[in-house]
């Protein structure tokens, strides 16, 4: 085989080509940087078969010839290749002039941790699954656990659709398992007791697509979840607790761990998530008093935003130099109401409240 390295076209949609299984197998192998002749090895493929897939994926349109050089391309669906960060800013210690960032902005998604959400086209999937409904799944229990040990692709793939936790326990322990199969199987299995044989491979929950696909998993024991998310940072605890795709008890769950990091946590991660949200995380936070550091740090801005000084406003646990800070900024001495909300506080300035 060549030393051409296959290269994903960026200007196709994946999504709409006819891949059949064997050819979305090899995209989500793909990274750019792997030669022709090494791709044998990570697939499974003898070559002569391999060559065909990539002949017809070239024809497709779904790779770059030979001939041309392109950035790498480091995932199967273009749309989900490694974007600017979304990380949020930590504040400074010094008064700026900048804004928080908006929400919308500022919460990517369940696993803040951005990068690809999957690297199996959907079309894939659904030839995934129906090979294991039409030709696996009637097969007895204990063979289709021998199956799982031995077996590659495409019907590795397809038994990580099995509800059976000791057929996808035995999946984990096939040699050809990689990243593709943790990651369906964090996407379709249902069944607790398998999601707990996942996670128990360390490289697979530090994944940032199995993360993201476990915490959508329905069937995401709530024990798992504190374990996985207990240290994550606070802006990530809260943007599970906004995010609509999360199961309501994982995110019941999840704004439980916000409580108990946000009284713990590190002072800049508490000043980071109510400037980043723009106070909308207080709302989960009622009662919860903040440390001298994280006052100082808050009052060490400049504030221009009236969502943010009416949402620290309605926090009954505002300190009351936050709020003395308040009322001398520009914003509030223009906006007789968001001055009236802040002498409204029960931590406002005695001055403040008598005019």
């Amino acid at each position: 085989m060549s030393d051409w390295t296959p290269k994903l076209n960026p200007a196709v949609d994946l999504r709409r080509l006819p891949l059949n299984a064997e050819e979305g197998f090899v995209l989500s192998r793909l990274d750019g940087h792997t030669r022709e002749k090494d791709l044998p090895a990570l697939t499974g493929f003898p070559p002569d078969k391999l060559r065909d897939i990539l002949t017809r994926l070239v024809s497709q349109g779904a790779l770059l010839p030979g001939t041309e050089a392109v950035g790498p391309v480091n995932t199967v669906r273009p749309e989900a290749a490694p974007a600017p960060s979304t990380e949020p800013r930590a504040p400074s210690l010094d008064a700026s002039d900048t804004e928080p960032l908006p929400e919308a902005e500022a919460t990517d998604s369940a696993d803040d941790e951005a990068g690809p959400v999957d690297d199996v086209p959907e079309t894939v999937q659904g030839d995934y699954r129906k090979l294991f409904e039409t030709r696996l799944h009637a097969l007895p229990e204990d063979q289709r656990v021998a199956l799982a040990h031995g077996a590659e692709d495409p019907e590795l793939s397809a038994l990580c659709f099995d509800p059976v936790p000791a057929v996808i326990k035995a999946v984990l322990e096939n040699s050809r398992v990689g990243l593709a199969h943790a990651r369906l199987i964090a996407r379709h299995h249902r069944n607790p007791v398998g999601l707990e044989a996942l996670v128990a491979r360390a490289a697979f929950a530090a994944d940032t697509g199995v993360r993201r696909f476990l915490v959508r998993n329905p069937q995401l024991p709530a024990a798992l979840f504190r374990r996985l998310w207990a240290m994550r940072r606070l802006m990530e605890h809260h943007k599970l607790t906004v995010d609509r795709d999360v199961p309501e008890q994982t995110r019941r769950t999840a704004r439980e761990l916000l409580r108990q990091r946000f009284s713990t946590g590190p002072s800049e991660e508490k000043a980071e998530l109510i400037l980043n949200t723009e106070g909308r995380a207080l709302g989960a936070l009622v009662g919860m008093p903040v440390d001298g550091k994280t006052t100082s740090l808050l009052c060490g801005r400049t504030y221009r935003s009236p969502m943010l000084v009416q949402n620290i406003a309605r926090w009954s646990a505002a300190p009351p130099a936050l709020i003395a800070h308040l009322l001398k900024q520009e914003l509030v001495r223009r906006q007789p109401q968001l001055r009236m909300m802040l002498a409204r506080h029960p931590n406002a300035p005695a001055d403040a409240k008598r005019t």
